[in-house]
């Protein structure tokens, strides 16, 4: 174990998998692994539970207050590519490693980015709408408001992970000029037609028509789409966050869309979750919302599975470095 806390004998080991929707618990029961594990369902369940667990496989119900009687948490397995919940000097304090599941939302993210992208260019959202009022719009004679192709378009992607190289490869396949920002550009250009890093942000972003943020959240990344940076994109260009919420400033989003310096937008996240009845993102015709479910697949559970007996097989090896480890 890469750190001070030891994992008990498998035989004696306890998995928490806290999760409010997803089936977690099943799906690892299926692979009779004879592990002893339970799934809490609600913020105070967890709470009860993590006393007796050595893993917990959490994200949304963590709170850092639960290591004060999480005494026997030795492995936190995130099963999404986001950590910033967990203050990361408390968990290593604690002695306890932590994981993320960088990967396993990859591709269900990118194709949801690219939905988001292809609703806008081939007006998908608004025939829908229009389909709900029976009416059917017909061809438009303007050819700068008719639909258009992704082809030749170019693509800024903030974030130049697992998830946007993944989207990097379908935009590729599209036939769209990829940007790629990332703080080691040097590192991992596959699919990119150019790689720069976040200081060059502000000279890219009149160059393209959808910006893409598939970063994480972090000091450097909070507010990162502000006034300056959307004063600064091509007008005729999208923002697309299936990023963290944070990093958008949605009072600057808001005016950005009332002044029309921008297309539209396409949000999956917001600071606060669910989104406020009264915020006016509900309304606009060119923003694009959905309910924090670009990475919900049919197959999450299974790749959560499969990427927490991965690394449990690392650590009862005595491995040192498990996938995705952060501390």
């Amino acid at each position: 174990m890469p750190n001070k806390q030891q994992l008990p004998k498998q035989t004696e080991l306890k998995i928490l998998f806290a999760h409010g929707i997803f089936q977690l618990s099943d799906k690892f029961e299926q692979r009779n692994t004879g592990i002893a594990h339970t799934q809490s369902y609600t913020q105070e369940d967890t709470r009860l539970q993590i006393v007796d667990a050595d893993i917990a496989v959490i994200s949304g119900f963590w709170r850092d207050d639960l290591l004060e009687t999480a005494d026997r948490l030795c492995f936190v397995q995130v099963p999404a590519a986001g950590y910033d919940q967990f203050d990361i000097s408390k968990l290593r304090d604690a002695g306890v490693t932590l994981a993320t599941g960088r990967g396993v939302m990859a591709n269900a993210v990118a194709e949801h980015a690219l939905g988001m992208m292809l609703g806008f260019t081939r007006h998908l959202f608004t025939a829908r709408d229009n389909q709900h009022k029976r009416y059917w719009r017909g061809m438009l004679s303007d050819s700068n408001v008719r639909e258009d192709e992704l082809s030749g378009k170019t693509i800024l992607i903030y974030g130049f992970g697992t998830i946007g190289s993944r989207l990097a490869t379908l935009a590729k396949a599209f036939g769209m000029h990829v940007i790629g920002i990332k703080r080691e550009p040097t590192v991992g250009n596959t699919n990119a037609d150019l790689i720069d890093t976040p200081k060059t942000l502000l000279q890219h972003l009149p160059n393209a028509d959808f910006v893409v943020l598939t970063c994480p959240l972090t000091d450097e990344t909070h507010n990162l789409i502000d006034s300056s940076t959307l004063d600064a994109m091509n007008p005729n260009g999208y923002l697309v966050n299936v990023a963290r919420g944070g990093c958008v400033d949605m009072d600057a989003l808001i005016l950005a869309i009332e002044k029309k310096s921008i297309a539209g937008a396409a949000i999956d996240t917001t600071p606060e979750e669910p989104l406020p009845t009264e915020s006016p993102l509900w309304e606009f015709e060119n923003v694009i919302v959905t309910p924090h479910t670009a990475g919900d697949t049919r197959n999450y559970e299974d790749k959560v599975v499969d990427l927490l007996l991965d690394n449990l097989k690392i650590l009862y090896s005595g491995g040192q470095n498990l996938i995705n480890q952060i501390i």
